[in-house]
C-alpha cells in the first residue's frame, strides 16, 4: 500500500475533518508568534478544551511545540516543519477561501 503525502495529509487535516478551520486558525497565529491555550480562546473566541484538542492534534503531527508546563497547557510555538510547510498551508487556506 503506498504512503500518502504529506500534501494529502495536511490536506486531511486541514480540509477534510472538521475542526480544520479552526487548525488552520491557530496555526496562523502561531506563524506570528508563540502563544499558551489561554491567549488563543482570547484570540480566537474558542472554547479552552477546543484549543487544546486542536493544539494536540497539531503536535502529534509535528506542526507545532509546546514548551513549559505539559499541566496546564504551556507555550506553543511552531515547529521548523511546520514553519517549512507554511507554502503548503497557505495555498489550502487559499484554495478554501476560492471554494476549491
Amino acid at each position: 500500500m503506498p504512503f500518502a503525502s504529506f500534501d494529502s495529509i495536511l490536506t486531511h487535516m486541514f480540509v477534510g475533518t472538521r475542526g480544520g478551520d479552526n487548525r488552520l486558525r491557530i496555526i496562523k497565529k502561531l506563524e506570528r508568534r508563540q502563544f499558551n491555550p489561554n491567549q488563543l480562546v482570547k484570540e480566537l473566541g474558542l472554547d479552552y478544551k477546543t484549543i487544546v484538542h486542536h493544539l494536540e492534534i497539531l503536535e502529534e503531527n509535528g506542526l507545532v511545540e509546546r514548551a513549559g508546563n505539559k499541566t496546564y497547557g504551556g507555550i506553543f510555538s511552531m515547529t521548523e516543519f511546520g514553519k517549512s510547510n507554511m507554502g503548503l498551508i497557505n495555498r489550502l487556506i487559499r484554495d478554501l477561501g476560492e471554494g476549491k
